[in-house]
């Protein structure tokens, strides 16, 4: 007895069919692409480490270390990837990416020291001459194709993001119970981690060129803007309005994550200070509050007012937009910096011997001991002030949320 397929079960079938095919010939194209751009990212590799790291360890042109500084571990790197090339070739792209990635910290040496490696490269060219004749000879090989060292060394950090895409692709149009699947997918998630580090970087080395550019507008060295943590985001300038009703008068305004720079700029007919800004004053943002005064419907212009611990100001602009752009960057760095004020503290921290007690213990009188002491208290404080019984307070953690009014302990 035969079973015949409904109509439209033959075309659901057919559906499917056809859908897995297009996946087969995509895997198919992305492999190819894959391998293609393999081969010459380890061609360009191999100039690196052959024509530039190898000679110049022969050669002595270089010291080791300014060496290590501007090749770092490039040709680790190079190594590593010609096992791969050699699985990608035989088509074993899941197996070959599984074998690779824990060799990824290879890649995460050569990120960090990225920006070093261009800034000991410039200073050996300005003042290497010998280095500089090398350079240049070693780039004039017909191998090079006119390329230059300077356009070889960011290849590894670019290759990187070529993988997180490459890898998609593959992952997306592999079937789950392709054995592959779970290399594949493996392998997206380490080597996501490699280019965000890499886009962390960038920005960070961004965020310092800013710094370095306001702090070179600055006039004088009282304001120092270079501090850890410290991110910049934007400038411009506004018309703060003054409290006794006198003309608006313009000042120029740079907003950072954690301080807002007020500053005016310097006379025209100053002989070297004549596009820079004299800082006027900072403001702490931890103790700020930002509202809007006007400015919410589509009228021209807008005010904001901003309130610190020992002084208002009042900002405005006659561009709607911009005034609205500023209401949003303030609230936004007022309030990351609000909620890096909760500090979590493990139990044990807290239940340390107070100094005071300590010195006691010190002169002659008798501490109690640290379980007697931590108990008691805490249980009978708790209990009173919020109605918990004496279970519900033991826990493995206590957190501290510290507010600008006080600080509150709420237990877990």
């Amino acid at each position: 007895m035969s079973c015949a397929l409904s109509p439209s079960a033959a075309a659901g079938v057919r559906s499917v069919q056809q859908q897995r095919e297009r996946w087969e010939r995509k895997r198919r194209r992305v492999g190819r692409e894959l391998v293609q751009s393999e081969q010459r990212y380890c061609e360009q590799l191999d100039l690196v480490a052959t024509y530039f790291v190898e000679i110049l360890k022969a050669k002595g042109t270089l010291r080791q270390d300014i060496r290590e500084s501007i090749f770092s571990s490039i040709k680790s790197i190079h190594l590593v990837n010609q096992t791969l090339l050699a699985h990608l070739e035989e088509g074993n792209v899941g197996l070959g990416f599984e074998q690779f990635c824990p060799h990824l910290h290879f890649y995460i040496t050569y990120v960090d020291n990225f920006q070093t490696a261009k800034k000991v490269l410039m200073m050996q060219l300005k003042k290497n001459k010998a280095f500089r004749r090398f350079k240049k000879l070693q780039e004039s090989r017909p191998e090079f194709h006119k390329q230059q060292l300077e356009d070889l060394l960011p290849l590894p950090l670019q290759r990187i993001q070529q993988y997180k895409h490459f890898l998609r692709d593959l992952t997306e149009n592999t079937s789950p119970d392709n054995p592959e699947f779970q290399q594949l997918s493996s392998a997206v998630a380490a080597v996501s981690e490699v280019a965000q580090r890499i886009q962390d970087n960038a920005r960070s080395h961004e965020n310092h060129l800013q710094l370095r550019r306001v702090q070179k507008l600055l006039k004088g060295r009282t304001t120092r803007l270079l501090a850890p943590g410290r991110w910049y985001i934007r400038e411009g300038c506004l018309k703060m309005v003054p409290s006794k009703g006198t003309e608006a008068k313009p000042k120029m305004f740079f907003l950072f994550s954690d301080i807002l720079v007020q500053a005016k700029l310097c006379s025209s007919i100053h002989p070297t200070n004549g596009n820079k800004f004299t800082c006027q004053r900072v403001y702490p943002l931890r103790e700020c509050t930002v509202d809007k005064v006007f400015g919410h419907t589509k009228s021209q212009g807008g005010l904001i007012s901003l309130t610190f611990a020992q002084a208002k100001l009042l900002l405005m602009s006659s561009d709607q937009e911009n005034i609205n752009d500023w209401y949003r960057s303030l609230c936004l760095a007022i309030g990351q910096l609000k909620s890096k004020t909760t500090v979590v503290h493990r139990r044990e921290e807290l239940l340390r011997t107070p100094l005071r007690i300590a010195a006691d213990g010190q002169n002659g009188q008798v501490a109690s001991p640290p379980a007697a002491r931590r108990k008691r208290p805490m249980v009978s404080r708790l209990s009173e002030h919020h109605g918990l019984m004496p279970s519900c307070v033991f826990t493995a953690r206590t957190v501290l949320l510290q507010k600008s009014s006080g600080s509150s302990c709420i237990i877990l």
